[in-house]
């Protein structure tokens, strides 16, 4: 019994160490998704700056700093409204001259060629967007991280600087949001060391921090990690969890102190430890005692075990749950299995219904298997069906059912069910079949699964008599979008105009598709040609008030689409196929796109067109 107890009070230390370190991992766990968020939220930032800078240096490269040019420039500048992310816009020529600002300041004679940013570019040809260090704003004061790209003349050689600002302010009030403890803090640094936003601040916005061992050796690091440190700033001991952006030049530093996260632990770990020693003191006490009661014990239990030994064995060390159920419907037997898999410990089941909890849509077809096995129609079965679990809602249950005869009769007195959790299964298996009819850019139904749909619509319309509609559409001149703005634009263009076409799909059998590279298709069941026309107008406007440049699309110079639409009565006796409906929306969407684009024609206003092949 001594060795009992010393036995006891060393698991309990390893228990409490082992809890101890489970609290510290929970706190990287906790700061990891804390420092992935963040850095998502960073990227999102400054995805947002390269999609502005993007558009200001293709419209300046594209119609120069001219007068002209720079005066259209300045009148969207002067109309943009202060965002949270973005604070300011400023464009400047190849002197550091500005050129043009959405800020309300007068800057005639003002000049930036001293800054970091604008040495950069002017040095290295680099096109792509530089993050800078924090600075303070000439225009306003405060402090402001800046994104910048460089443009050309069309020689090639250096026109100037397109300059888009964020408030460290903005970082500081979104990271203000998060818990990390009183000692905790949240940082943005640049991947050289230099803090960019720090909460809470204290003042350590611009702070060099390359000498730490952190950036010292960021290279060799993996692109995120647990970091235990004593901060340079303020002395404190903290965990940390940090993670390198894989677009941009920074990173997220979450932290918390390791006396905070210790605290809860330290204090439950002396109150556990005390009652331990307690416990022990009277398991000393009382040892003669237990010995006695437990050999009798012993004896009993060896008694029970060699009797259930061929049953139990399997049973209560199966994953598994395994049920015995009575003629009646009554659980018998359930094995500890049953709390895993229900939540419902053995007791709490046997003398209950098998059936009870089960989900009705599904308890007509288990309570007919259980019969045709009870009644001798079949000796085994296998089903599956949702039921209710005693914590979560509902779980699906695989069961496989093979019936018990009586040793003295053979008759049947009732099965034996064995059954597996396979909720996770079911999920993947929903999210693989959503996965298969879904196009991966923009969410919506790909052409296969449209196909499907169109084929079966047809058919309802053709039994219904009902009308049914088609609209395609083709946004105008996508190639030049993608050409003189990249693909990394093209594609956000897709997803927004793929956005609108899912808010017109308001019906339930309404089915929105991307048809084919920049071809979408709306198909409309129940929807004469008056409606189909109405919501083709109404997709139209809509993405042209999206207001996308595209400098290529004249003359509105933003992204437009052309629709082309067909609808149609399908009758019983009617031989002819979807395709029909697929081809009249194509040639009206040939007509609208012959037409001058931008525009919606239906197959009704379709004119000839002779010897004409489609775009």
């Amino acid at each position: 019994m001594a060795v009992a107890c010393v036995a006891i009070i060393a698991v309990s230390g390893w228990r409490e160490w082992s809890s101890r370190q489970a609290t510290l991992k929970s706190a990287e766990t906790d700061m990891a998704n804390l420092a992935r968020s963040l850095t998502q939220h960073a990227d999102d930032t400054f995805e947002l700056t390269d999609t502005v800078l993007n558009v200001l240096v293709g419209q300046l490269e594209l119609e120069g700093t001219g007068p002209a040019a720079i005066a259209k420039i300045q009148t969207f500048l002067s109309r943009r409204k202060a965002a949270n992310r973005i604070r300011a816009v400023f464009i400047y020529d190849e002197t550091g001259r500005w050129l043009a600002t959405s800020e309300p300041v007068e800057f005639a004679g003002l000049n930036n060629s001293d800054r970091e940013y604008f040495q950069h570019h002017r040095a290295v040809a680099d096109r792509g967007t530089f993050i800078g260090h924090p600075v303070r704003s000439r225009s306003g004061g405060q402090w402001i991280i800046t994104a910048s790209r460089r443009f050309n003349h069309p020689d090639g050689s250096f026109a100037g600087v397109a300059l888009t600002t964020i408030n460290v302010d903005y970082f500081l009030q979104f990271y203000s949001g998060f818990d990390v403890g009183q000692n905790g803090s949240v940082a943005l640094a640049a991947a050289d060391g230099i803090v960019l936003a720090r909460s809470p601040d204290n003042g350590y916005t611009g702070r060099d921090l390359s000498g730490a061992p952190l950036f010292r050796k960021l290279r060799e690091r993996p692109v995120a990690g647990a970091y235990y440190f004593t901060s340079p700033l303020d002395g404190v001991r903290r965990l940390s969890f940090y993670q390198r952006s894989s677009r941009y030049p920074v990173l997220v530093v979450a932290t918390e102190s390791e006396d905070d996260v210790l605290a809860p632990w330290r204090r439950a770990a002396l109150g556990r430890m005390a009652a331990v020693l307690g416990l022990a003191g009277g398991l000393a006490v009382a040892g003669l005692l237990l010995v006695h009661q437990l050999h009798q014990r012993q004896k009993m239990a060896a008694a029970l075990v060699a009797k259930e030994a061929d049953f139990r064995l399997l049973a209560e060390q199966s994953g598994d749950m395994v049920m015995r159920i009575a003629i009646d419907r009554q659980i018998l037997y359930a094995s500890p299995s049953s709390a895993q898999i229900l939540g419902w410990a053995p007791n709490e089941l046997v003398n209950t219904s098998a059936l009870a909890g089960i989900n009705p849509a599904d308890l007509a077809r288990v309570e007919q298997t259980i019969s045709a096995l009870m009644d001798g129609e079949a000796e085994e079965a296998r089903i599956a069906y949702r039921t209710r679990h005693r914590e979560k809602i509902e779980v699906w249950i695989e069961t496989a059912l093979r019936v018990t005869r009586s040793a003295q009769s053979g008759d049947i007195n009732g099965v034996v069910a064995i059954s597996r959790d396979m909720t996770e299964r079911k999920d993947l298996e929903d999210k693989l079949s959503a996965l298969a009819i879904s196009d991966g850019l923009t969410s919506l139904a790909n052409r296969r699964h449209f196909d499907e749909r169109l084929a079966a619509e047809w058919d309802r319309a053709r039994r219904e008599g009902a009308p049914l509609s088609l609209l395609l559409i083709d946004v105008d001149h996508f190639k030049s979008f993608n050409d003189q703005y990249g693909h990394q634009a093209g594609d956000a263009c897709l997803r927004s105009i793929a956005r609108v076409l899912a808010e017109q799909a308001r019906r339930p059998a309404d089915v929105a598709a991307r048809y084919g590279g920049e071809e979408f298709a709306l198909l409309l069941p129940n929807t004469d040609a008056g409606g189909c026309k109405q919501v083709g107008e109404q997709i139209r406007q809509a993405i042209q008030e999206l207001g996308i440049l595209h400098a290529f699309n004249p003359p509105s110079k933003q992204v437009t689409v052309s629709i082309g639409g067909g609808a149609t009565h399908v009758a019983l006796t009617d031989k002819a196929d979807c395709a029909s409906l697929i081809a009249a929306a194509d040639k009206a969407l040939y007509v609208a796109k012959e037409s001058g684009r931008n525009g919606l024609v239906m197959s009704g206003q379709i004119i000839a067109w002779p010897g004409s092949i489609r775009a």
